[in-house]
């Protein structure tokens, strides 16, 4: 492969690798360090407040489930090592853990605002076509990497954030029975992505895609695109 073809190719994968890592990386030291700071120091001990992303590498989720997605499904989906919290440390379990589990889909929320700066920063400091152009793309990327990441793991399934969010505010008889759901709510979630990408049922879409596209263009003006 010809040298400057080769560097085209490498700087393709760069600009959604680098928002990617970081967007699972950070998402996952956000637990931890909320946690941190609701007085749960297993994380930290276990030093996962790193952003080193070998720290955070599942080989279940991170390497094998995305290859076998990739390769039968046609599509990417994994997850990292999620970083252990002992809920009887925190200084109020039932609330802390709200926290703790908004954590995640906060940061990926803040670091698209972060992104949407990097964009409006380039916009006057480096014009568009003047050099800038590889790391505008990223910087969209990461805009939709985040905000995707944000809003995926909203969804009121457990183990997903926002099923462990919903599992602390609704009552108790309700908590148990999310308990009951969580030893298949990965499974749950691979069926309703099969379901969005080889039939007609497009649940994910219908939930997620709305509030996904307000939230980008959200950031977007910010940066002062569209």
């Amino acid at each position: 492969m010809p040298t400057d073809a080769l560097m085209d190719s490498l700087a393709r994968v760069a600009t959604y690798l680098v928002p990617g890592v970081f967007a699972i990386t950070v998402h996952e030291v956000a637990h931890g360090w909320v946690a941190k700071q609701c007085g749960d120091m297993t994380a930290a001990r276990a030093g996962r407040l790193t952003l080193n992303p070998i720290r955070h590498i599942d080989p279940i989720g991170t390497v094998i489930v995305p290859l076998a997605c990739v390769l039968f499904l046609g599509l990417p989906f994994g997850w990292a090592k999620p970083v252990p919290v002992v809920a009887a440390n925190l200084r109020n379990p039932r609330r802390d853990m709200v926290f703790v589990a908004a954590g995640g889909p906060g940061s990926n929320f803040l670091m698209a605002l972060i992104w949407a700066g990097v964009i409006a920063f380039l916009i006057y400091v480096v014009p568009y076509g003047g050099g800038g152009e590889w790391l505008y793309q990223m910087a969209r990327a990461g805009i939709m990497f985040n905000v995707a990441l944000g809003l995926f793991n909203l969804l009121p399934i457990p183990p997903l954030d926002g099923g462990r969010v919903l599992r602390e505010v609704v009552p108790r008889s309700a908590a148990s029975v999310l308990d009951r759901i969580e030893p298949i709510g990965m499974l749950l979630i691979i069926g309703l992505i099969v379901l969005e990408y080889y039939t007609p049922v497009k649940v994910l879409s219908a939930v997620l895609l709305p509030f996904m596209d307000a939230t980008v263009l959200f950031f977007l003006d910010i940066a002062g695109v569209r």
